[in-house]
């Protein structure tokens, strides 16, 4: 898979360069007006690029929506061409969709990038108003294939679907890995292959059923599980432990009994309740769970342990975050919720905050992302007509 730091030596003026990125953000995020990491962990690649000269187009998606007629104004990406151009102290320039045509660019729009100056940076509009991205239409991404001279995969979190702005774009133009993406694939391979012992897995989130994939996929590899949140919460009922009415997953409590007999998976002995409901971690699991991650020398984190959006019953994710800030393990953490309890924390450069959520636990669980394995193909293809 080709990478876009192998090009730091090249002068890149004549390129307009497609890039996929992830701002599928929601709008009370976006209203908070606070440095979301999906957008500030772009910024690099961008500016790698323009930097050598290259017009950039940026091209994401936002949300569901059903089809491009239809009353869509809360998913629109207009909003986001000031967010980034302040990031990057420059002028991002909005492109709508060609809706008449039901294009993704129209013709008129395309000469303006081409006339841009050098350096420039565009933003598309929402790719899921046009029906054809999530059906993975060459047809649909075909105008703006013409229009690019190479394309750059940064979007990890949305690297597992199978989309038209993610794998047949890949078929009509050279593509490679953005630096976001690179660094992903690093730390994520890290952690995977070339990880030390002791290695703590931390679940949290609302479903065992979400975290299968890695709980099969380290469950030979890992000294310890600490279960939070919704999947602890079915660990216990597995148990036998009173959960109230609390969330779990029923149709999980014999899988739950079989992952327990390796001893390795440690849930909550105190929790904070409301309403009958568990919605945190206890201060002695807390403090438990503290001693267990200062001897780890890594450490995979997926799912907050609590109600995270409502600070009350967010105190045992944010404490367990400042405990691996502090650590000298090497940390993945994963979710968007997730790296909430990380704000305001200061990181050490051994601990990666990844971008994606549910693109982050199925790479860990081995499973080969759509996004990723379009790069490798693409790159094969590019070798065989260097070699004719």
């Amino acid at each position: 898979m080709k990478k876009l730091s192998a090009l730091y030596d090249r002068n890149l003026s004549e390129e307009i360069v497609i890039v996929r990125v992830d701002l599928n953000i929601n709008n009370k995020t976006l209203k908070e007006k606070k440095a979301n990491l999906r957008v500030t962990s772009i910024i690099p690649t961008i500016q790698f690029l323009t930097k050598r000269g290259a017009k950039v187009v940026l091209v994401s998606h936002r949300g569901r929506p059903e089809a491009i007629n239809t009353d869509v104004k809360e998913l629109t990406l207009k909003p986001f061409a000031l967010l980034i151009g302040k990031l990057l102290k420059k002028p991002v320039q909005f492109i709508p969709l060609d809706a008449k045509n039901e294009r993704i660019i129209s013709e008129k729009d395309g000469e303006k990038i081409k006339k841009a100056p050098k350096g420039s940076v565009f933003l598309l509009e929402n790719m899921r108003f046009l029906a054809g991205e999530d059906k993975n239409e060459t047809s649909t991404i075909k105008p703006l294939a013409e229009l690019g001279t190479f394309y750059v995969n940064d979007a990890f979190a949305f690297s597992h679907r199978k989309t038209a702005s993610m794998v047949a774009i890949t078929k009509l133009l050279p593509s490679c890995a953005g630096l976001l993406l690179e660094s992903e694939l690093l730390h994520l391979d890290r952690a995977m292959h070339n990880h030390e012992h002791p290695l703590v897995v931390i679940l949290g989130g609302a479903k065992m059923t979400d975290k299968m994939g890695l709980i099969k996929g380290f469950i030979g590899k890992a000294d310890y599980f600490l279960a939070g949140g919704g999947v602890a919460n079915t660990f216990m009922a597995a148990d036998g432990l009173p959960i109230g009415d609390s969330i779990y997953e029923k149709h999980m409590i014999s899988t739950a009994k079989k992952i327990m007999k390796s001893n390795k998976v440690i849930v909550p002995f105190d929790v904070v309740v409301s309403e009958r409901r568990i919605v945190d971690n206890g201060v002695g699991t807390t403090d438990e769970w503290i001693e267990i991650i200062k001897s780890a020398k890594t450490i995979i984190w997926n799912g907050p342990l609590g109600v995270i959006e409502d600070k009350r019953f967010a105190k045992g994710s944010i404490a367990i975050a400042k405990a691996i800030a502090k650590s000298k393990a090497f940390s993945v953490v994963g979710g968007g919720e997730t790296s909430l309890a990380f704000a305001g924390i200061p990181l050490k450069k051994n601990t990666f905050l990844s971008t994606g959520g549910g693109a982050m636990l199925e790479y860990l669980s081995g499973i080969k992302l759509p996004g990723i394995t379009a790069l490798r193909i693409n790159e094969k293809k590019n070798e065989k007509r260097k070699t004719k």
